[in-house]
């Protein structure tokens, strides 16, 4: 049976049956025919208030919002997002899974699982005109993993793009974003040398790998370092650096590999799935690998590999006068919460 909701007794009053079975006994738990019953009832809850209602089970207010108290997890739906049921570790979850630029409309605030990565640089841009540049690979878009609150609204979706071949030194990855909640931030365009200039490597989620005599590659800042280049005098390139794993150093005859992606598979069930791989750098006889097989490969010749759409690796760099890196794959965004 419902009960009379909320009531605050001052010194001298009658405590009464009905009071006793109206708002102790029926409410110990208070109960409410919806939500409108209960704001009606509570106007201003205090944090840690917990009330059933027929619209939304049992929840709890947590200071800002009422929430489930079983789970806490918020209900969501994407537009162009595939919706999948999923099972992690006995927990039954909903996984939106967002491949381009869409929205996020949750119909129930509360807790969301997010994993999110930004899009890939591309290879470097090598035009030394001695015919023996050698750029490094891109590294990978930055990676973010994250439990967020987010409230009953939509949100813009962005899926940051893959940086484009590097016919100049402008290749990073963009960022992926939930709205201005959360991001994850593009790759570093990996560096080759530009005639008498020669590059480490940008720095960026994943660094991009340095051209062929800098020793160490850009910085990771969601991810790894680039690799380094032969130094002080070489012909090969560093790798970029992955998510998971820093890219590797161009060696004798060899391009340095890209560096390892992360298996996402853990977070959406199933399989194995990297993604964030680094792109390999560019070489004279041998050059590097992309990263966990999914990074662009690095080249021999003028043109490095193309990182896969969605992949959020760097592309390969490659070797020539001039050599243009391979573009970077887009970025990707996961959220799931618990059902």
């Amino acid at each position: 049976m419902a009960g009379s909701g909320r009531k605050t007794f001052s010194p001298g009053d009658v405590l009464t049956s009905s009071d006793v079975q109206n708002y102790l006994m029926d409410q110990s738990v208070m109960v409410f025919a919806g939500t409108a019953a209960r704001t009606s009832a509570i106007p201003s809850p205090s944090a840690g208030m917990v009330a059933y209602s027929t619209a939304t089970s049992l929840q709890v207010y947590n200071g800002s919002a009422w929430v489930d108290l079983s789970t806490g997890y918020g209900v969501a739906s994407g537009t162009a997002a595939s919706s999948t049921a999923i099972t992690v570790s006995s927990v039954n979850y909903t996984l939106l899974t967002f491949t381009a630029d869409s929205n996020l409309v949750v119909s129930k605030a509360g807790l969301f699982d997010v994993l999110m990565f930004g899009g890939g640089a591309s290879g470097g841009y090598a035009s030394n005109t001695g015919g023996t540049g050698a750029s490094g690979g891109g590294g990978a878009g930055g990676m973010v993993q994250a439990t967020v609150y987010l409230a009953a609204t939509t949100y813009p979706i962005t899926i940051g793009a893959g940086g484009s071949s590097a016919l100049t030194l402008l290749g990073n990855g963009l960022k992926t974003s939930l709205g201005s909640v959360i991001s994850a931030i593009g790759g570093g365009v990996g560096y080759g040398d530009q005639d008498t200039f020669y590059y480490q490597g940008n720095q960026g989620g994943g660094g991009g790998g340095a051209g062929r005599v800098f020793a160490t590659g850009g910085k990771g800042l969601q991810g790894f370092a680039g690799g380094g280049g032969v130094y002080p005098v070489g012909t090969n390139a560093g790798g970029g650096g992955g998510v998971s794993a820093v890219g590797g150093n161009g060696s004798g005859t060899t391009g340095g590999a890209g560096g390892a992606g992360f298996d996402v598979s853990a977070f959406i069930s199933g399989g194995t799935l990297f993604k964030g791989g680094g792109g390999g750098g560019a070489a004279t006889i041998t050059a590097g690998a992309g990263g966990s097989s999914i990074g662009g490969a690095g080249s021999t010749g003028a043109t490095g590999s193309n990182a896969a759409a969605n992949t959020a690796s760097g592309g390969g760099g490659a070797y020539g006068a001039p050599g243009t890196g391979g573009s970077g794959g887009s970025g990707i965004f996961y959220i799931r919460y618990r059902t």
